[in-house]
């Protein structure tokens, strides 16, 4: 206790004889001008902006933390809209769809969509494990823009692959999910997205237009999750004996307006972020995007209405979505009205859409992932050709490379034949490739689960896990 006592009283008299000394020094005329002549240096030569880069830097790093958040609302649309049985496989797929997705993503899937190629496929070795990204400090501003670019391309990846799930929910087994995750996002996707979003990619030399990825994302993912809904089959139950649809009702409704909520807040970053820098037209991205999702919302809930006698709420919260799916890709090409307008017929669409694919092609789809994304994906990406102003699209990008009018904007039908185009190759190529893959998978680890599995749910057959324990009651437990 004695030694602890003297080495307190040391470290006391240290600090004292300190702070008299700092005290006389600032005491001194001298020094108290030289300090404060220092500061005032200092205050003058600091910027009193945000350096550019810094922004840009910042504004992607924000805007991919705010699309990374959709997964959780991807997550809680497709649990809500499906059965309690399933919830913790749904929640476990979204989950490791983007960590495999995103090593994935590093590895290849970066270099093949934004390295050099010929119009069709790229690759660039620095891209391989980014090794563009390590930082030195020689190259410490480009290497962070660097991150910052992959940090918001990987989100958009494993926006992709999470819409599959949805449409092949309650019946795959989890690891050729697994399996499909790593190849959209480290080849299918890339692939595609080279097509257009690279600088020498085929369809974008031609003048195609997808600011955001209604095509480039959102339908990529769906039509793959067509493929797959095709050779899965429908769920046990779904359709009767005569091939009439029966409801599987989802478990839980104010979870999955959540998601959807959590989506369109999500969406900001999607749409805006796309300007992949902290620039002016950013606000206004932003604000078609506002604006098609609430009558894609508007949109739906009426024509239920109409339709049924009541708004449905599931179709409501789908309306939203396909109003944000359309807007995706001219987002930066149209004015507010023709926002409005692509909006609201996405919400229309996908209303007799989910009814079409359901009632008519008998493809299973619980929750109207096809439709949402894959039909509004093209809808939306179409509307460019329809609804684009060159003047608006000349402030993101310039006029050499901004699109042609639209055709009622006294454009004529070239701008909409581009789009046209680009909306069917790519179609073909993640169509066929996604049938080609999920064959391979069904044929080499299996695709589906057994009737017996599906019937007592994936969370007991592939995880082990109960998403409510003690809750759910089954059929040979007493009431």
């Amino acid at each position: 206790m004695k030694r602890w006592t003297i080495l307190f009283g040391l470290v006391a008299s240290s600090f004292f004889i300190l702070s008299a000394s700092a005290q006389e020094a600032l005491a001194d005329p001298n020094t108290a001008d030289t300090i404060a002549a220092a500061v005032e240096e200092a205050v003058e030569e600091a910027p009193s902006y945000l350096p550019q880069a810094t922004g840009d830097i910042l504004w992607l790093i924000v805007a991919g933390v705010l699309v990374f958040f959709m997964q959780a609302g991807f997550a809680m649309v497709e649990s809500g809209l499906t059965r309690a049985k399933n919830a913790c496989n749904i929640m476990m797929k979204n989950m490791l769809d983007f960590a495999f997705g995103a090593l994935a993503f590093l590895a290849v899937g970066y270099s093949l969509m934004y390295g050099a190629g010929d119009g069709f496929i790229g690759w660039s070795p620095e891209y391989f494990f980014m090794q563009s990204a390590i930082v030195s400090p020689e190259n410490a501003a480009a290497a962070s823009m660097e991150a910052a670019g992959w940090v918001f391309q990987v989100v958009f990846a494993a926006t992709a692959a999470t819409i599959v799930s949805g449409a092949m929910a309650e019946r795959t087994k989890f690891i050729g999910y697994v399996v499909y995750s790593i190849v959209i996002s480290g080849l299918l996707y890339p692939i595609t997205g080279h097509w257009i979003w690279s600088g020498d990619g085929w369809l974008a030399s031609m003048g195609m237009r997808d600011f955001a990825g209604s095509t480039v994302v959102h339908s990529v993912g769906a039509w793959a999750g067509l493929a797959g809904a095709i050779i899965l089959g429908a769920r046990k139950g779904k359709y009767s004996a005569d091939g009439k649809p029966l409801p599987i009702p989802g478990h839980n409704l104010p979870m999955a307006t959540l998601g959807g909520f959590i989506l369109f807040f999500g969406w900001f970053g999607f749409n805006a972020g796309s300007t992949l820098a902290a620039v002016d037209g950013l606000a206004y991205v932003a604000m078609t995007t506002l604006l098609a999702a609430a009558a894609g919302t508007c949109g739906a809930a009426v024509t239920t209405w109409a339709k049924f006698g009541k708004p449905d709420l599931s179709m409501t919260i789908n309306g939203c979505l396909a109003g944000l799916v359309a807007i995706t890709a001219p987002c930066a090409s149209v004015s507010p009205v023709s926002a409005v307008i692509i909006g609201a017929v996405g919400g229309v669409l996908v209303v007799f859409s989910v009814l079409f694919v359901e009632r008519t092609l008998k493809i299973d789809d619980p929750v109207g992932a096809v439709s949402v994304h894959g039909v509004c994906g093209a809808w939306g990406t179409l509307s460019i050709g329809l609804f684009g102003s060159a003047s608006i699209d000349a402030v993101f990008w310039d006029s050499e490379t901004c699109i042609q009018n639209g055709l009622f904007y006294g454009g004529g039908v070239a701008q909409l034949g581009i789009q046209l185009l680009g909306v069917a190759s790519v179609f073909a190529f993640t169509f066929v490739s996604g049938y080609c893959l999920f064959w391979m998978i069904e044929k080499a680890v299996g695709l589906r689960v057994s009737a017996e599995e599906e019937m007592e749910g994936l969370d007991l057959g592939e995880h082990g896990n109960e998403a409510y324990a003690d809750f759910q009651q089954y059929a040979d437990e007493p009431i």
